[in-house]
């Protein structure tokens, strides 16, 4: 999500562990839903993710993780082209957009922003377009933070930035996973949140990671 005034530190990581030999790489690019704003490290999606590739078997590095709490598409394409990934990342995940329609970005802005980085995120897999795998913008209109505010309003917009990336992501050949209908289960749900009342909590992305895990499962 965007800078906001509520009582949380701006995560941020763009951390470069070096691989150990034989292990296959995660690269996850993203905002605050990747670094797991508010939840412990373990909590993250991509951790989370990495941990239930273990248990079946994989032999999996830690997730390089590139993302920080605010961005929006285009500060996510300023960091790659300062930090330029290798190209030979086995998996690679991308979630952003949320900034985009918070901070009231044009959606042609986003879906050409979007087009360059999922494009990206191919040539950081090696131009394997299936090891490649967009997830979609979760719906914050039902968290405790959004309440006051035009949240018919705010979950229609992450709707069409939603259909904006699907579209992109069937387009350039790669997988899709629709985590929004879990965010919204947190309207009756507030486990679902983190303590910030506004971003996931560990539950939730383990929700998402158990669907991830198995379809890149799948391409390993």
């Amino acid at each position: 999500m965007a800078v906001v005034n509520i009582a949380c530190k701006k995560n941020s990581t763009m951390s470069n562990i070096p691989a150990n030999p034989g292990m296959l790489k995660y690269l996850a690019l993203g905002d605050s839903y990747t670094i797991g704003q508010s939840v412990s490290a373990d909590q993250r999606f991509p951790e989370i993710t990495v941990e239930l590739l273990k248990s079946q078997g994989k032999s999996m590095g830690a997730p390089r993780i590139i993302a920080t709490t605010g961005w929006t598409t285009r500060d996510l394409l300023n960091a790659l082209n300062t930090i330029q990934p290798s190209k030979d990342y086995d998996i690679v995940t991308l979630l952003i957009g949320v900034n985009n329609q918070y901070q009231g970005k044009n959606i042609n802005e986003y879906r050409d922003e979007f087009t360059q980085l999922l494009t990206r995120a191919i040539q950081y897999a090696g131009d394997r377009k299936t090891s490649v795998f967009v997830l979609s913008i979760p719906d914050y209109s039902v968290t405790p933070f959004a309440q006051g505010s035009d949240i018919n309003r705010i979950s229609m917009e992450i709707d069409q930035f939603n259909a904006v990336n699907k579209e992109i992501a069937f387009a350039l050949g790669v997988n899709y996973l629709d985590i929004t209908p879990i965010s919204r289960e947190g309207k009756n749900d507030n486990t679902l949140h983190a303590s910030d009342g506004l971003h996931p909590s560990g539950k939730q992305y383990r929700r998402w990671a158990e669907l991830l895990a198995p379809l890149i499962s799948k391409v390993l």
